[in-house]
């Protein structure tokens, strides 16, 4: 019956419209009303949940990424991009990818990247002929690459629902190749909607321009070579790294740029802090659903369940790659990865995966969730930009949902993928 009452009032919660921190609190305060268990054991669990040292990497990426859309880095990687591949067919899409990819390298948010490139590109591709369809879905599509690439916080998140277990440096380069993988699938997905559709390339602008752009944005990419360096090295941790990233950005805004005003800054900080609270009050909820899950041993169950049906790796990662694009359309990142990790990750590990390599999984997986109603975080600020319904952008997004899901599977079946980068730093 406590199984009954703890996903069951979930669910239903959930399926009525309740923001999903408060669906995890009350249905974690029923099921231990109904054990018997002190209501203050959920309180307890949400406090800890939420007092870990490593999460708090989390608001100095969130405003570091603030900082930088503020402060003119984006703007900038932008144009560098522009001059890279714009000259491609379907240019300013291939713009688009390539502009995320960069952006992602430093903010480590798929939210972020959507609304400061998609805030800067989707307009300009409406002016330059391009259906305001194609302009979202390559913008959202090319967004969840950040949450492979350093510095993904959701990263952070799996390593701390692992128990801290899971070093965040063997994360942050596991992602790498899957990240820039991904980038060259949307760019040719994007390549071939756009010859079908007869969009126009732009013109290249030589390589004295390309020079020129890269220089400007030098001071944004050196940030991604600072973070990644730092943690891989041990010179320090995530969380260090997230205050020098704060620090950088707002020097680079502030000295170099000079486009961070006052009024912009408080705007970031307030933005910081808004999200934060957002995501916090989540993770909290969810580490008291999870103990709960825990002390009702819902994994042994699962274990068990999976393997009933089948003991072959390709089966069981099929299985758990299913259930996480089905969780992913009605549940945001954060407490995905915080419910499931605790859940599927004993389940992987008794069957041989390697943890590094399913957190990977895991991840693009709930990015791609981040795309699919009703709870498609970055598909709803992609239409907000693009002024399009969220009907309009699924009839066409189909292409680009392809491509995510051929390299899902890539990275799911060949674990070299993930597992070769951080191979080389042991």
């Amino acid at each position: 019956m406590a199984y009954t009452i703890l996903f069951g009032s979930f669910t239903f919660l959930m399926l009525i419209g309740m923001p999903i921190a408060f669906c995890l609190g009350i249905a974690s305060f029923a099921t231990v009303l109904y054990m018997g268990l002190p209501p203050i054991v959920v309180f307890q669990q949400l406090n800890s949940g939420m007092n870990v040292f490593a999460m708090m990497a989390i608001p100095f990426f969130i405003f570091a990424g603030d900082l930088m859309v503020r402060g003119g880095i984006a703007s900038r990687l932008v144009r560098f991009a522009a001059s890279m591949v714009g000259h491609l067919k379907g240019g300013l899409g291939q713009v688009n990818i390539l502009a995320s990819t960069l952006f992602g390298g430093i903010s480590g948010s798929a939210v972020a990247d959507a609304s400061a490139v998609g805030g800067l590109m989707i307009p300009q591709m409406a002016k330059r002929g391009y259906d305001r369809d194609y302009a979202v879905n390559v913008t959202v599509n090319a967004a969840i690459i950040a949450l492979l690439l350093p510095p993904s916080h959701n990263m952070i998140l799996y390593s701390i629902a692992a128990g801290g277990n899971v070093s965040v440096a063997d994360l942050f380069t596991a992602g790498i190749i899957p990240g820039l993988l991904l980038a060259a699938a949307l760019m040719v997905t994007a390549w071939w909607v756009a010859k079908r559709r007869g969009y126009p390339a732009e013109p290249f602008p030589g390589f004295s321009r390309v020079g020129y752009f890269f220089l400007a944005s030098l001071p944004g990419l050196l940030l991604i070579g600072i973070i990644f360096g730092g943690v891989r090295s041990g010179v320090f941790t995530a969380t260090e790294s997230s205050c020098i990233a704060v620090l950088y950005a707002f020097v680079v805004a502030m000295l170099v740029y000079r486009e961070l005003d006052w009024e912009g800054f408080v705007e970031a900080v307030m933005g910081a802090v808004r999200t934060t609270a957002m995501v916090l009050l989540v993770i909290g909820t969810a580490a008291s659903f999870s103990w709960l899950m825990a002390f009702l041993q819902v994994q042994t169950l699962i274990i068990a369940a999976i393997g009933a049906v089948s003991d072959n790796p390709i089966i069981v990662l099929l299985m758990i790659n299913v259930i996480l694009l089905i969780l992913g359309t009605f549940m945001d990142m954060a407490p995905m990865v915080i419910i499931s990790t605790p859940i599927l990750l004993p389940v992987v590990t008794a069957f041989g995966i390697d943890p590094v390599h399913f957190g990977i999984v895991m991840i693009l997986n709930a990015g791609i969730g981040l795309n699919t109603p009703p709870v498609g975080t970055v598909l709803f600020v992609g239409c907000a930009v693009g002024g399009i319904s969220i009907r309009e952008a699924m009839r066409t997004i189909w292409p680009f949902f392809g491509a995510s899901i051929f390299v899902l599977m890539l990275v799911t079946y060949i674990p070299g993928l993930s597992l070769w980068l951080p191979s080389l730093f042991k």
